[in-house]
C-alpha cells in the first residue's frame, strides 16, 4: 500500500515539501551520546577548543585528557565571534584519535547552502552528533568589520537537520542516497531574563526536531530545578547542564562583565577571593554543582577553557571515576 504523502516544514522557506513518506533510517550505529541520553543513563559531555592557528596537537592533548571519562566532546564553532579551526576539520581529527565528538554549527557565518553542505560532509565524515546553534555576534569578537550572514538561525537549522534525517533534498523532494543519520540537540539559557520567551523558543526547537538540550553555564540550582520541571520535562527533552570551571575571582568578574546573560553569584566570587588557591577552589565549585546538578537533570556538560586537562580532577571530586555507561 502506498504511503500517504509526509508534509515536513522547508527551512529554506516556500511553504510545505511533499514526497513518498519518511524514510527509515540507515540501520547503522548509533552514537554513544545517542545511546546515553535514549537509555536514560547519566551523562558527562565536556568540550575543547579549536586552536587559533594550524596546529591541533594541544586541541588534540586537551581532548585525550578526557578519554573515558565523558560520552563526547563538543568542538565549539566560531566561538565568540574569533578566528579558529573550523569546528568540522577539527571534529574529524577527534574521530580520528579514537574520541566522539558533537559538531557545534553556527548559522553566523553560513547561508543556507554552505550549512547544507556541511551537514552532508559531517555525515560523510562519521560525525553525527549536531549542537544547533545561531552564533555569537560578530560584535563579540575581534574582527569588527566581519559581516555575518544570519540566513538560519538555530530553528531552521534543526528543521534541516530533521528534514535530511527524513531524505528530504529542501529543492528536489527526496535526497538520492537515503536519510542521514544526524543526532541534533539545542542550547538554551535556564537563567534566561525572559521566562515566556525561553519557554516558546524551546518550544520551537524541540517542534523543529531537537533531542536534547544543552544548557549555558548554569549557577543557579534553582532555576535549573525550575527550567526541568516547567520546560524540559513537558516537553521530552533531556538536559545536559552547563558546568563552567573558574579559575579566580578576576576571570568570575571577567565572565560577568562579558559574557552575554553569564551571572556568576558574588557568594562564588568572594569564595574564589579568599582561597589561598583558587584554581582549586575552581574545581571543587564545579565539582560541587556536577554531583547537585545531576541530581536534577540527566547529565552535565563540562567547560573548562583553556584548562581541560582539570576536567577528569572535577569528575573525581565529584566522585565519577570513569564514564558511565
Amino acid at each position: 500500500m502506498d504511503r500517504p504523502p509526509f508534509r515536513h516544514a522547508n527551512p529554506t522557506g516556500g511553504g510545505l515539501i511533499l514526497h513518498s513518506g519518511p524514510r527509515e533510517s540507515r540501520p547503522g550505529l548509533t552514537t554513544a551520546l545517542q545511546r546515553a541520553i535514549e537509555t536514560g543513563q547519566q551523562v558527562l559531555t565536556a568540550e575543547v577548543m579549536p586552536p587559533r592557528g594550524v596546529d591541533p596537537s594541544h586541541m588534540l592533548e586537551m581532548a585525550g585528557c578526557l578519554r573515558g571519562r565523558v560520552h563526547a566532546i563538543n568542538v565549539t564553532d566560531g566561538s565568540r565571534a574569533v578566528m579558529r579551526m573550523s569546528s568540522l576539520a577539527s571534529c574529524r581529527l577527534l574521530l580520528d584519535a579514537g574520541l566522539e565528538p558533537v559538531l557545534q554549527m553556527a548559522c553566523r557565518d553560513r547561508n543556507r547552502i554552505a550549512l547544507q553542505a556541511d551537514l552532508l560532509g559531517a555525515h560523510a565524515m562519521g560525525i553525527r552528533n549536531l549542537l544547533c546553534l545561531t552564533g555569537d555576534p560578530v560584535r563579540a569578537g575581534d574582527q569588527a568589520d566581519a559581516r555575518p550572514v544570519n540566513e538560519f538561525e538555530s530553528v531552521k537549522l534543526l528543521q534541516q537537520v530533521h528534514a535530511l534525517n527524513h531524505g528530504v533534498d529542501p529543492v528536489q523532494g527526496d535526497l538520492p542516497d537515503g536519510a542521514s543519520e544526524l543526532f541534533a540537540g539545542c542550547a538554551a539559557d535556564p537563567q534566561s531574563p525572559s521566562w515566556s520567551g525561553l519557554q516558546r523558543r524551546l518550544q520551537r526547537k524541540q517542534a523543529a526536531g531537537a533531542r536534547f538540550v544543552q544548557t549555558q553555564m548554569v549557577m543557579d540550582a534553582f532555576a535549573l530545578e525550575r527550567f526541568q520541571r516547567e520546560l524540559a520535562a513537558p516537553l521530552m527533552l533531556p538536559v545536559l547542564a552547563g558546568v563552567f570551571l573558574l579559575k579566580s575571582a578576576k576571570n568570575a568578574r571577567f565572565i560577568n562583565r562579558v559574557v552575554p546573560g553569564a551571572c556568576i553569584p558574588d557568594a562564588l566570587i568572594r569564595r574564589l577571593e579568599e582561597s589561598a588557591d583558587p584554581a582549586m577552589e575552581g574545581v571543587a565549585i564545579a565539582a560541587e554543582q556536577v554531583k547537585q546538578y545531576l541530581g536534577i537533570v540527566q547529565g552535565v556538560h563540562l567547560m573548562a577553557i583553556k584548562a581541560e586537562q582539570r576536567i577528569p580532577l572535577i569528575l573525581d571530586q565529584a566522585g565519577i571515576s570513569s564514564r558511565p555507561g
